[in-house]
């Protein structure tokens, strides 16, 4: 599934779009999910902040908030956050630069299918509302666990499917008709507000995610359902 209707692969559009909504993706996030995904990252970071990592990646970054999350979370730790998107990295710099957090929370642009770090880099690594958004999953995975040392963890955040049928429905028609269009008006591309809900309902179950994560090499696979089901948060341990 590809953002927008051209030739050109995913991964690039991917960027496209992160770059043309990075401006009000903060805005657009906290109010089309009435702030509940702050609630999902607080309770990553206790999962990660648990194990008390030194070095942790944060990939598909975005704006920042997880890994400004962890930095708050982990006054010891040096974070490093990986997005494709320049636009979502210069918004991330700014709100890292504004919190003084700019010698421990390291900003790069690259893409997570080919990490640049060596094996073994990182004590944990986490990734939230970014798998699904990889070209290539069961690439990305095996370069998330390739960057682990072992015995570290991965954390992922990621939207998915409720549980509930009722609920689902009722979820399903916000986040397809409702939530496009207010995405739409308010960023000015209805296209990346009309993929991302249906890059969820394109997403592995759980029970195949997990079944991925244990193909990439990693072991003590869990998933733990958040608010019905409308997110997952999955970790595993090298």
């Amino acid at each position: 599934m590809k953002p927008y209707d051209n030739p050109s692969s995913k991964k690039e559009q991917v960027r496209t779009m992160f770059d043309r909504i990075a401006g009000r993706y903060d805005l657009l996030n906290h109010v089309l999910s009435m702030s509940i995904d702050r609630l999902w990252r607080r309770r990553t970071v206790r999962l990660v902040a648990a194990r008390a990592p030194r070095r942790v990646l944060d990939v598909a970054t975005g704006t920042g908030d997880l890994a400004l999350a962890l930095a708050r979370a982990l006054p010891e730790a040096r974070i490093t956050g990986l997005d494709l998107s320049e636009g979502m990295l210069a918004a991330a710099r700014g709100k890292v630069a504004a919190r003084g957090l700019s010698g421990r929370i390291e900003l790069v642009q690259g893409d997570a299918e080919r990490l640049a770090w060596p094996d073994a880099t990182f004590d944990a690594v986490t990734v939230a509302f970014g798998v699904r958004n990889f070209g290539d999953l069961e690439r990305g995975l095996s370069e998330l666990a390739r960057v682990l040392r072992p015995g570290g963890q991965l954390a992922v955040l990621e939207f998915s499917r409720p549980d509930n049928p009722l609920f689902r429905r009722l979820y399903e028609f916000y986040s397809g008709r409702i939530l496009p269009r207010i995405g739409g008006l308010l960023s000015r591309d209805k296209c990346a507000y009309e993929y991302l809900p249906a890059s969820v309902g394109a997403f592995p179950p759980p029970e195949d995610f997990l079944a991925m994560l244990r193909a990439a090499g990693l072991a003590d696979c869990t998933a733990r359902s958040q608010s019905f089901g409308i997110a997952r948060i999955y970790t595993a341990r090298r």
